[in-house]
């Protein structure tokens, strides 16, 4: 199963398991996606960078398609991932190949 379909598999869990507490959960991360003084293009890099930092695979592909569907071109993707290399060192650079499994989807 592609990494996304398994996130939107566990939210679907969740959604009939834990229905208010997903609900406010997701209320928070629409508000805090929402442009403000960060357009969403800048806001989906740092959270691809952040899902690196925090070698979360699903939060990678999640993110990385935040990404493109906010226009965000393969160059900016890899730069944001490497922000957290800056600060995580090899581990964090060993989550880019995800990154590069997940722009690969996108671009050609």
């Amino acid at each position: 199963m592609e990494r996304l379909e398994e996130a939107g598999s566990v939210m679907s869990r969740l959604m009939q398991d834990m229905p208010d507490q997903l609900k406010s959960f997701s209320a928070f991360i629409k508000a805090a996606e929402a442009e403000g003084a960060l357009d969403e293009k800048t806001k989906h890099l740092m959270l691809c960078s952040l899902g690196v930092a925090f070698q979360c695979a699903w939060c990678i592909a999640v993110h990385v398609k935040g990404c493109v569907d906010a226009g965000a071109n393969k160059e900016e993707i890899l730069e944001a991932a490497m922000m957290a290399v800056v600060m995580g060192g090899g581990p964090k650079m060993m989550y880019i190949e995800i990154v590069y499994e997940e722009i690969d989807k996108y671009f050609k």
